[in-house]
């Protein structure tokens, strides 16, 4: 190679170690610059000075300027755009004033009207855009010639114009206002063209007063969407008007548990029934309303009714309300009680439903079901009349199969009337469940007329839960079918709240869960008795004023069942005048003619005659 390297270091020369390090540079090679000597055995970069004008190319303050610039156009057409919204809003604002809207209601329909001030900005900018405001004007007649225009408009006269050209007085805003769409707000405004645009403010404000006066409350969605699942027959247009405005709400954020809510529903119900704002609306309400409280419905239902069935305010009360109601009477299904009712299920008054009732009660009495078992059915639950009567055979044939005469059958119909509404599949599923538990064929049969709402609970939300409480509590899994064939009500009673809060006071007391689980077991009835009303007082009286002790009521827990004002207090008092003394079970164990005979004969053989 051309370039040489230094000879290797001597002895003499390893102690510099400038020199040590030379061998391995080439000699003709300068070191970089950018390159200093740190120590004998490394290398360390030596960072260049960077002078505030190297380092910012002329390039580069080139586009900061632009983006500077660029920066400070997009305020200014922000400020613009801002100002021109501005006068947009003040010149529809004052064109609803011109059309009848006061300033507080036109302020407000301009907050809420904002696809209608854009529609009206856009339409100026285009006729801008094209210089045709001088032919739109002399099309329109503003102006006798074109001379006659001196001066350019001014953007809110320009709004106003345009506005007023709309020739819809305002009710276009007004109607976006509630939540309408432009193109519903546009059809709806030319149906009530000869209404003035007060006059639609008012009945609006009405609607609003009537609907939604109340509390927000999302029980009437639940209401609804019930009503909805329990649907399945054909039905008229009024149903089907009905149940597009349920699916129209339910797809919006809030479903239909916003039902009760003037926000969303308000639109939703006027795109549903834009009819309403063509009755007479005063007049209308008022006579449904008293027709109402003079089938018993009470007045603070009168809201959910509406929007429950809106076409109600649609129905001539003379001539389609009232002989609907007629037949009804007639059957001797209502009488007395159509407002209860007609509350639970507004739905009862269409021509719909009253075809099914009859399809209904025909399809019952095929199975022998006497028809005071029917109507007790459809005043329990009258939902079952949007029901088809197929529905109702297969669960028939499942609850005989249980062992449950035709003669009963109407019995569990009347006390569960829902039962027919479930697939046999949730009944069979129930039996297999309590069969598990160890209850016999005898008493599943004996639930189904006792308790037959039993079989249609959910197992694992309902069911499971309760029997997994009972067993924490030491009752045994044999002991708990013995407890449901005694008392099968103790699986629908509350295991959230009510019985959790029994057993609590009973521990509070000194009682144990050994002495609990032998209670519940002796006595299952023990579970339903009301806390304040019921096991409080009984107690604090057995133990204040009786001188009882808690073993006593572990081996008697009948003495639950007794009243405490009418038999209780009388046999205690009577037995301590004539210092008697007796346990529990021979004091209240007896009907009173066996009390009579035994204690009461007994103290009058030491009477003198």
């Amino acid at each position: 190679m051309a370039t040489s390297l230094t000879p290797p270091p001597t002895a003499s020369s390893s102690s510099n170690p400038t020199r040590l390090l030379s061998f391995l540079i080439p000699t003709r090679l300068p070191p970089p610059p950018h390159l200093t000597l740190h120590s004998p055995f490394s290398l360390r970069l030596r960072r260049r000075p960077l002078s505030s004008a190297a380092s910012i190319t002329p390039l580069e303050e080139d586009a900061n300027k632009d983006a500077e610039a660029e920066e400070e156009a997009k305020e200014e057409n922000e400020a613009e755009h801002e100002q021109e919204e501005r006068i947009v809003r003040e010149a529809i604002a004052e064109s609803l004033r011109e059309f009848g809207a006061s300033e507080e209601e036109s302020e407000e329909i301009v907050a809420k009207s904002v696809a209608y001030a854009r529609m009206l900005r856009d339409e100026v900018r285009e006729l801008d855009e094209n210089s045709l405001w001088k032919s739109w004007m002399m099309a329109r007649r503003r102006v006798a010639a074109e001379e006659e225009i001196e001066e350019e408009l001014s953007l809110k006269r320009k709004v106003k114009l345009l506005a007023k050209e709309k020739g819809d007085g305002g009710k276009i805003a007004c109607l976006e206002s509630v939540g309408l769409s432009s193109g519903f707000a546009t059809r709806i405004a030319r149906v009530l063209s000869k209404l003035t645009l007060k006059g639609l403010i008012r009945r609006v404000k009405y609607v609003k007063e009537i609907f939604f006066s109340g509390s927000d409350d999302q029980i009437v969605g639940k209401v609804a969407r019930h009503m909805m699942q329990h649907l399945s027959i054909p039905v008229h247009e009024d149903l089907q008007l009905t149940l597009s405005f349920f699916e129209k709400l339910e797809a919006r954020r809030g479903g239909l548990d916003m039902l009760g809510f003037e926000d969303p529903s308000l639109s939703v119900l006027i795109e549903s029934f834009p009819g309403i704002l063509s009755l007479p609306m005063e007049a209308t309400i008022e006579r449904l309303f008293e027709f109402l409280e003079e089938i018993g419905v009470p007045r603070q239902r009168f809201e959910s009714i509406l929007l429950l069935y809106p076409p109600i305010l649609f129905l001539d009360i003379k001539k389609e309300i009232k002989p609907g109601i007629h037949a009804y009477y007639k059957a001797d299904i209502l009488r007395g009680n159509m407002g209860k009712v007609l509350k639970k299920y507004p739905w009862i008054l269409s021509a719909s439903i009253l075809e099914n009732f009859v399809k209904v009660v025909s399809s019952l009495e095929a199975f022998e079901v006497p028809n005071s078992c029917v109507y007790r059915a459809i005043r329990r639950f009258p939902l079952i009349l949007g029901c088809s009567s197929d529905k109702f055979r297969p669960m028939i044939q499942e609850i005989h199969k249980l062992g449950v005469t035709r003669k009963k059958l109407g019995k569990v119909i009347a006390k569960c009337p829902q039962i027919l509404l479930r697939k046999p599949e949730v009944l069979l599923k129930v039996v297999a469940f309590l069969q598990d538990l160890g209850v016999g064929n005898k008493a599943l049969r004996k639930i189904m007329i006792r308790c037959p709402e039993i079989y249609i609970y959910r197992i694992d939300i309902s069911l499971q839960r309760k029997v997994d409480y009972l067993t924490q509590i030491r009752i045994s899994e044999r002991q708990i079918s013995h407890v449901i064939e005694m008392f099968p009500e103790v699986l629908i009673l509350c295991f959230d709240t009510s019985v959790p809060a029994k057993i609590d006071y009973l521990r509070s007391i000194g009682f144990s869960d050994k002495d609990i689980a032998f209670m519940i077991v002796g006595f299952p009835p023990l579970l339903k008795y009301n806390l304040e009303t019921v096991l409080k007082p009984k107690m604090e009286f057995l133990l204040n004023i009786m001188g009882k002790s808690l073993g006593e009521v572990v081996d008697y827990p009948r003495y639950f069942s007794c009243s405490l004002e009418k038999r209780i207090m009388p046999r205690f008092f009577v037995l301590k005048r004539r210092n008697i003394s007796c346990s529990l079970r021979e004091m209240f164990g007896k009907n009173d003619e066996g009390f009579e005979t035994a204690y009461l004969d007994i103290v009058r053989m030491f009477i003198p005659r």
